[in-house]
């Protein structure tokens, strides 16, 4: 059983919030400006960015009303209505609720009923594993249809508040790192078993990920203090306990950052080892990197291992869009697909590495009318 992607939508709260507006959303930490923050937005190059938060830190959208909202953005450029939906497959960094599922509040949003339901959790690499599974159930004919969507609403872990509850204001380069990083939107794609009755569809060839877990220390996280390895925010006495030690900033261990680089093209050779792909044969990349830094440091390695794709084949929206994790690779897809004239038979390569502990996904797509 064939599968496409037969629809597109995102959604992106607010409006575009410029470097110099950033601290005037997310507030000053102890009424001081950032004195890493121009040094960081040089390095990943983004220009703009969303958030779902307003000037008083007040959320004004929740992170299942995004994801709703992108969702019928989707099913509304498609020719499938709501109620003839048999999957919903949803991912996110972090739900509105700790419990229930983030499937289930987005579930709700849309008024769904009767749904097969699938939330996955993680970081960046979530979509493509929530795609995945969308992907399977399709290709095994549980389902000629699924709504796969995938969100980020980040904005609230970077309040000044937060930061100002760490003892001693505490907050070191590692917690401070994300909050020049990341940002706040949604994407959805409605994949079906054949493709869409007028237009184009992207045909889904397959779908792969290598986690190196059992190799690599947590780089990226919420819920563990610094140097506290054994120890999370919910085995302090309170939670008030766990604020204090920093246990609930979303921290990113840049020592460990440039092993995401070296694991992405790893995979992505070990693909090409294993004939999956042709570097000759593809025509876009579509590859979720968080930073402009990250880039050189990508396409210098496929150099060095002789496997590079000329950049003119290169798409990203990092720069306008902001890094929205999960939910990027398919606000790009979605962006990319409505700008560009694709012809059928071009090849779109899709690669979202993921810093967590170290995730690697890829997919492959072939337009198809």
């Amino acid at each position: 059983m064939d599968v496409y992607i037969n629809s597109t939508g995102h959604f992106l709260p607010g409006k575009a919030i410029n470097n110099d507006e950033i601290e005037e959303i997310l507030g000053l930490i102890d009424g001081k400006k950032s004195r890493l923050k121009n040094k960081i937005l040089q390095s990943n190059g983004i220009l703009q960015r969303h958030y779902a938060i307003n000037e008083q830190q007040q959320t004004q959208i929740s992170n299942s009303d995004m994801a709703a909202n992108a969702g019928n953005a989707c099913i509304n450029n498609s020719y499938l209505s709501s109620n003839k939906i048999k999957m919903l497959s949803c991912a996110t960094s972090q739900g509105d609720n700790v419990l229930p599922g983030f499937g289930s509040m987005v579930q709700a949003a849309l008024n769904l009923s009767e749904v097969e339901l699938n939330t996955s959790h993680g970081i960046c690499s979530s979509s493509i594993m929530a795609l995945k599974a969308a992907f399977n159930a399709i290709k095994c004919a549980d389902h000629d249809n699924a709504l796969v969507i995938a969100s980020e609403l980040t904005s609230r872990l970077f309040k000044h508040t937060r930061y100002e509850q760490v003892e001693n204001n505490e907050v070191d380069f590692n917690a401070e790192f994300l909050r020049w990083m990341l940002s706040d939107g949604a994407g959805a794609l409605l994949l079906e078993n054949k493709p869409r009755p007028t237009g184009k569809s992207l045909k889904i060839d397959w779908i792969k990920s290598f986690s190196h877990a059992n190799a690599f220390p947590v780089c990226m996280s919420v819920g563990q203090a610094k140097d506290e390895n054994h120890k999370t925010w919910q085995d302090y006495a309170t939670y008030a306990e766990a604020e204090k030690a920093g246990a609930l900033l979303l921290r990113q261990d840049v020592r460990l950052l440039d092993n995401i680089v070296a694991v992405g093209v790893q995979g992505f050779l070990k693909l090409i080892a294993q004939k999956h792909v042709d570097i000759n044969k593809i025509d876009h990349v579509l590859c979720h990197f968080s930073s402009k830094y990250f880039k050189s440091k990508i396409f210098d390695m496929l150099e060095i291992a002789g496997a590079s794709i000329p950049e003119e084949k290169w798409y990203t929206n990092l720069y306008q869009r902001g890094n929205t994790g999960c939910a990027a690779i398919f606000i790009m897809l979605d962006e990319f697909i409505k700008t560009h004239d694709l012809k059928v038979g071009e090849t779109i390569f899709c690669m979202v590495p993921e810093s967590g502990r170290f995730n690697c996904a890829y997919m492959h797509l072939t337009v198809a009318e």
